[in-house]
Parts: C-alpha cells; sequence; structure tokens
C-alpha cells in the first residue's frame, strides 16, 4: 500500500521554474531587441552605439548564455533530467551560480551603499559617458536575482534527492576516512594559496587603493564599484573557509553541507567572473576600458582556482560515494528515489513527493 503523497513540495518547484522561465524575459527581450537594432534603453551617446557589430555579437552571446537558464530548469525539473550525467547537471548549475551569485550579492550592497550616500555616478575626473539608462539595471539585476533564487531552491531538491547522501554529516566525520587525505589538503593549500592573489586584490581595491586599475577605472570609482569589489572579498574568503575546513576538519561539530556550499558558491563566483572578465577584455576595442596586467592576472587566478577548487570537489564526491559504502545499491536506491519524484506529475499515489514534470 502506497503512503499518502504530499503536494506543496512538487507545487513548490512548479512555481520556481514558472518564476525561473519569467525571470528569464526581460533580459532576453532586451538583448533580442539590441542584436536587432533597437535602441531601448540605451540613450545617446552611450558608448555602445560606438561599436555597433560587437554590441550585436555580444548580444547574441549572453542571451544564449541566459536561455541556458531555461534549459537547466527544465533539466532540473523533468523525468529526462535523471538520465543525465552528474557533470552535464553540476558544471552549468556551478556555471550559473557563478554568474548570478556576484550580482545577488553585489546589487542589494550597491542599493545599501547608495542609501547611505554613495553615488553611481563619478564625482572627479573627465566627464564619464553614459552607458545605459538606469531602469535597464533596475529591471536586468532584479531579473537575475530571482532566476538565482528560483534555480538554487531547484537545484537543492534535485541534488537531494539525487545525492543527498553524500553531504549528511558533520565535518568531525571527515577524519581520517579517505586515502587520498594528504592529497586534497595539498590540493586545498594550493588552491587558497591562489586565492590570496584576489583577494588581495579585491580587498586593494574595495579600500580605496589605486593599485593595478587605469587612469579610466580610477576615474569612474563609485560606490557600486567598492560595493562589488567587497562582494569578490566575500567571495575569496568563502572558498577558502570551506576548502580548509573540508581539508582539515577540526570544526567537527558543524554539517558538512555549510563548507562544501561555501566552497561551491565561492569558487563559482571567482571562476566565472575572472573569466568572463578576461573573455570581454579580449573582445574590447575601445583602448580606455582595456585592463591592467594585475587585472588580467587576477581574473586568471579567480578562474585557475575555481577550477582547482570544482576539481577537487569532483573527486571527493567521488571518494565519498565510495568509501561511505552505498555502492550500487545505495545509488540504484538514489536514483529510484529521484525518478520517483521527476515522474509524479500525474501519478497521485506516489510515495515521495517532489519535482514537477
Amino acid at each position: 500500500m502506497r503512503a499518502v503523497v504530499f503536494d506543496k513540495p512538487r507545487s513548490a518547484a512548479r512555481v520556481l521554474r514558472a518564476l525561473a522561465f519569467t525571470a528569464c524575459v526581460p533580459y532576453l527581450a532586451l538583448k533580442i531587441a539590441w542584436a536587432s537594432g533597437s535602441r531601448i534603453g540605451i540613450p545617446d551617446g552611450s558608448t555602445l552605439l560606438e561599436h555597433h557589430t560587437t554590441m550585436i555579437g555580444g548580444s547574441i552571446e549572453s542571451a544564449l548564455l541566459d536561455s541556458m537558464v531555461v534549459v537547466l530548469a527544465l533539466l532540473l525539473t523533468q523525468p529526462w533530467g535523471r538520465r543525465a550525467p552528474g557533470w552535464l547537471l553540476i558544471l552549468p548549475a556551478w556555471a550559473a551560480t557563478g554568474l548570478l551569485s556576484p550580482i545577488m550579492v553585489g546589487y542589494p550592497l550597491q542599493l545599501g551603499a547608495r542609501l547611505l550616500g554613495g553615488t553611481a555616478a563619478p564625482s572627479g575626473g573627465p566627464a564619464t559617458r553614459p552607458f545605459l539608462h538606469e531602469w535597464v539595471f533596475t529591471v536586468v539585476y532584479t531579473g537575475f536575482i530571482v532566476q538565482a533564487l528560483a534555480l538554487g531552491a531547484l537545484f537543492v531538491l534535485y541534488a537531494r534527492a539525487r545525492w543527498g547522501h553524500l553531504w549528511r554529516g558533520r565535518i568531525s566525520g571527515l577524519a581520517g576516512q579517505d586515502p587520498t587525505r594528504g592529497v586534497q589538503r595539498a590540493t586545498a593549500l594550493m588552491a587558497s594559496a591562489v586565492v590570496l592573489v584576489p583577494l588581495t586584490a579585491h580587498l586593494l581595491w574595495a579600500t580605496g587603493s589605486t593599485s593595478g586599475l587605469t587612469a579610466t577605472q580610477i576615474a569612474e570609482r563609485t560606490s557600486d564599484f567598492y560595493a562589488l569589489e567587497a562582494a569578490y572579498v566575500l567571495f575569496a574568503v568563502m572558498t577558502v573557509t570551506g576548502l580548509l575546513l573540508v581539508a582539515f576538519p577540526r570544526a567537527g561539530a558543524l554539517p558538512l553541507r555549510l563548507p562544501l556550499s561555501l566552497a561551491f558558491v565561492g569558487s563559482a563566483a571567482l571562476a566565472c567572473w575572472g573569466g568572463w572578465m578576461m573573455l570581454t577584455a579580449l573582445e574590447n576595442r575601445d583602448p580606455s576600458r582595456r585592463i591592467s596586467e594585475l587585472m588580467n592576472v587576477t581574473y586568471s587566478m579567480q578562474l585557475l582556482a575555481g577550477m582547482l577548487v570544482f576539481t577537487m570537489g569532483a573527486y571527493f564526491f567521488a571518494e565519498r560515494a565510495a568509501q561511505r559504502g552505498h555502492g550500487e545499491e545505495s545509488v540504484a536506491s538514489s536514483d529510484s528515489e529521484l525518478h520517483t519524484v521527476l515522474t509524479h506529475e500525474w501519478d497521485h499515489e506516489a510515495v515521495l513527493p517532489g519535482l514537477p514534470g
């Protein structure tokens, strides 16, 4: 006899999926409009208008990137998502986390700084040319934050059903279990050392230093700049803290999911935005907008640190799955649970609640 089903988690996941889809609309609409030649949201004299072809190409690229949110939301909520290889889900989820987290943290910090007297317009130096109307940032960043919240919740529901057994327990359970503990510690120390480079650079910039900044960047610094740099410092600290707590499990009472979450989010934010800033710098044809050597090194170290953490995490979970003795029986049980969750759309007698179809 089957257990009574509870529909609230399944219904909540449907709402989350719909929110993720809806939150993509403003950004995609703007990018499609710009790629089609529209100037909506772009003021006269904007630097975007000087490189029309580059703007069109960038709009198409970023629209395709944001459309992956729709694909990821479907992957997390459809029965066929259960059959996807783990890496095919985790890698884009990690990338989405990295691209959206700095906006989710940085934009509220920027608004808070403005409430405390900060400004989005440079107060000194040469006159700054307009870029976009302010309402564009409000609409787009609000959409990004909703995307981050919806996708984050959907990923937690999916990952808990498929891999939840891998992060249960406390940090104390890690002590002396893994045969590659020494390698993990060495990798964690190496990644932490690499993170110190962007951590130091962003901390200097957040506290007013001009080292490594171009003349244009120095002139255009605002409270928004300082808030975003502070957010990067936060993500760097999160990464190092998560790494060291896992590699050196001294704080035994803490739940294991805490340092894993810190390392996952922090490394993703550093790597993805480091890579994105390097990519945009390569595509930029305006000499005044080129990044300095120090900034190039900083972004490169962010990308390197993130990839080290991601690789370390892959080995950590693979070994943990084997060491905890779950084996084929546990994997089959976990997959069976997820299959029940994902195929629950029309089966109102299913045992477990979960994600919508």
